[in-house]
């Protein structure tokens, strides 16, 4: 039996926003990255977690068919290991996102933390 291995999707993106065509270009953008199940990290730091590296390849054709023309939009592809690992300097959370690093648990909705 083959084991599946966690991986994450992290895309980073800076779109333009000053004409009506790019702020309704950016909100479809951010809508699409919600309904297939991204999360918040930051601002313009979204995650996505996949089963294993084929499930990250198919999400990650899905995002370059849905990207906007206009803007910067980068992805990488991690384990789930290597996404745990990232420091968090002031232990602050975004309310999509709490990872608890103790147990390995992600609870997707938390608080924000105020250790």
């Amino acid at each position: 039996m083959i084991k599946n291995r966690f991986m994450r999707l992290v895309v980073i993106f800076d779109l333009p926003t000053i004409t009506k065509t790019d702020k309704r270009n950016y909100r479809k953008f951010v809508k699409y990255l919600k309904n297939e199940g991204y999360i918040r990290i930051q601002y313009s730091v979204y995650s996505k977690l996949c089963i294993n590296n084929n499930s990250c390849s198919t999400a990650s054709k899905k995002l370059e068919n849905n990207a906007p023309k206009d803007g910067d939009i980068r992805y990488m592809i991690i384990t789930e290991n290597q996404y745990l690992s990232i420091a968090n300097i002031n232990n602050v959370y975004s309310l999509q996102e709490r990872i608890t690093t103790m147990d390995r648990t992600i609870i997707i909705g938390g608080m924000n933390s105020e250790n």
